[in-house]
């Protein structure tokens, strides 16, 4: 079956593009890479026969062109405040599925609010922030939770011990500049200036971490889709000085997989009926794990385990969240109870 698709990455000689490529031809799926720079794309072939070809985001016939027969398309390319639109527009007029790994907010509502229509009535899935940030903190919520009932509260803490970010990640730190978003009383609001901190108690192998609240795309994956009344997501603050402070270098290979030493964990705890659950998902490289989460994701859809439709959907909301974490070889996930607070807040 794999050798029948094709999927067409854009942005494919960025950093995690590169991890999404191998992980496509790791599985035996057919790679058309794509990229703004014919030179970056010579470079990368380094005696693999795979075909690349050249785009400008901002020409629709070069997009056309570069996606013609393939199955769907993955976008790897940030700021996805710029390329989001464009490469969706050029899978609406193929009629392929479009996936990427966005983390800003910005740009997921301006797909959800300018593209969600046109894709419902083409029948054709955008499935936005199928990544670290957005995709696996909205499978880990739809894990935990009884999708037909209310969710009282839901905090999401991302815990990394370092984070080293990749030249997309500062240029887009720079692009985005639009107030982050919770959810509040079941509506979008946003984060109050100073942003709450605390410490939140992460499983090993982080332990207690000073938090701020910093959500990114995950407040809007889940919303989307399941009912809640509050959204709280939460960024470890050693992480948010790495990326703040310019000398911080770039992520270094550190296995056979390009991968770098960092570790994370993604927890969550949700109020329902009552009840608190944890879940957890831990594992090495946010950029790294980004590749087996956007590929599962491309691949369970084209193999046609989705419902039929269109439009802006999330991962949690057209997959089965636990069976699709189970999937990911490379993410350990723990289930539980807990009878007390993780998170301690303080507004100081």
């Amino acid at each position: 079956m794999n050798d029948r698709m094709t999927v067409a990455v854009y942005g494919a000689t960025g950093h995690t593009g590169k991890f999404v490529v191998a992980e496509l031809k790791r599985r035996g799926i057919g790679v058309v890479r794509i990229g703004r720079d014919a030179a970056r794309l010579k470079e990368n072939i380094a005696g693999d026969a795979t075909p690349w070809r050249v785009a400008a985001i901002d020409d629709p016939g070069q997009l056309d062109a570069a996606i013609r027969g393939t199955d769907a398309v993955i976008n790897c390319a940030g700021p996805f405040l710029d390329t989001a639109l464009p490469v969706v527009d050029a899978a609406l007029r193929a009629r392929i599925p479009y996936h990427d790994l966005m983390a800003e907010q910005a740009a997921l509502q301006a797909l959800i609010e300018q593209r969600d229509t046109s894709a419902r009535v083409a029948g054709v899935r955008l499935v936005p922030a199928a990544a670290f940030y957005g995709g696996l903190a909205d499978l880990l919520v739809t894990a935990a939770a009884d999708e037909d009932t209310p969710l009282d509260r839901v905090d999401i803490a991302i815990g990394l011990d370092s984070w080293h970010p990749t030249p997309g990640t500062r240029l887009t730190g720079e692009r985005n500049r639009a107030r982050r978003l919770i959810q509040k009383q079941g509506r979008l609001a946003p984060v109050a200036q100073p942003a709450p901190a605390g410490e939140w108690s992460f499983p090993s192998p982080l332990g207690t971490m000073d938090v701020m609240m910093l959500p990114f795309t995950e407040v809007l994956t889940v919303s989307r889709h399941l009912r809640t009344d509050t959204i709280e997501s939460w960024l470890a603050l050693s992480a948010l000085r790495d990326i703040r402070d310019p000398n911080t270098p770039a992520p270094r290979p550190h296995d056979e997989q390009g991968r770098s030493a960092q570790q994370f964990v993604v927890d969550v705890v949700i109020e329902q009926s009552g009840t608190m659950r944890r879940v957890t998902a831990a594992g090495r490289d946010i950029y790294a794990v980004s590749a087996p989460i956007v590929v599962e994701a491309t691949e369970r859809l084209l193999s046609g385990k989705v419902s039929p439709g269109g439009g802006v959907s999330s991962l949690g909301e057209i997959f089965d969240a636990r069976d699709f974490l189970a999937a990911l070889d490379t993410v350990t996930v723990s289930y539980g109870e807990v009878s007390s607070p993780i998170l301690k807040r303080s507004y100081a």
